[in-house]
């Protein structure tokens, strides 16, 4: 149990941690010819979203994926055109939730949480991503990093949740496959759980802060928030 009060809000990140990224993998064959280049191209989409924040930058998370996307195409040979970038953000739009996501979310509201994400995607028109994957009943509000012009990890992103719902950043829990994104909300303190997705892991160094939940199955990672919370 975290050494702290319980969380009453539980704040998911959207991107990979609910919803399919790898339906993207069939862009990148076409392009590339190797469907693996999808997890260069987002390894250096949230390299250069960070770098614009600590640079004191902003553009949007969905030009920045373009513009990563013919940036990746230029290093190795390929021209990207517009109707492959527009290709890219149609998809990212429609990505379908993953199987566990659905019964968690159902297992955390019968508990009594409040449900929200935070993304670092700017807003958009309906029928959003989250309708579209059938999952966005289960929350209440759904925040975007756009209201305040920096990406996740910055302490700002996690305390603009909090604000917003009246509440301290230790009434939250962030739920993320990406570790960057809960040692950022645990530095500004919230509980974090850790998703083990695919191709994301625990880094074992001493400095790092651990989360206070850890899982490969997010009905799991459900299961011990509900018991870490007494509730």
């Amino acid at each position: 149990m975290p050494d702290q009060k319980p969380a009453s809000v539980i704040v998911f990140d959207v991107n990979e941690t609910l919803l399919d990224i790898t339906t993207l993998e069939p862009l990148f064959t076409r392009l590339f010819g190797d469907a693996s280049v999808l997890r260069e191209w987002f390894a250096e989409l949230i390299l250069y979203s960070q770098t614009m924040t600590l640079s004191g930058r902003y553009a949007p998370f969905g030009a920045l994926a373009g513009g990563v996307l013919r940036m990746v195409g230029a290093n190795k040979g390929v021209a990207v055109t517009d109707e492959d970038v527009a290709e890219l953000k149609s998809l990212i739009g429609s990505m379908p939730a993953h199987p566990d996501v659905a019964p968690a979310l159902r297992r955390l509201q019968e508990a009594g949480f409040r449900l929200v994400t935070l993304t670092n995607s700017p807003p958009s028109p309906a029928p959003t991503p989250l309708e579209k994957a059938g999952i966005a009943d289960f929350f209440e509000r759904s925040f975007s990093i756009d209201e305040v012009a920096k990406f996740k990890p910055h302490p700002a992103t996690y305390q603009m949740v909090a604000e917003a719902l009246d509440l301290e950043t230790d009434d939250l829990c962030m739920v993320a496959c990406h570790l960057w994104d809960t040692i950022g909300a645990q530095a500004a303190g919230c509980q974090g759980a850790f998703l083990t997705r695919p191709n994301n892991n625990l880094i074992e160094v001493q400095e790092v802060p651990q989360p206070h939940y850890l899982s490969d199955d997010l009905a799991d990672l459900a299961e011990q928030i509900i018991a870490g919370n007494g509730r």
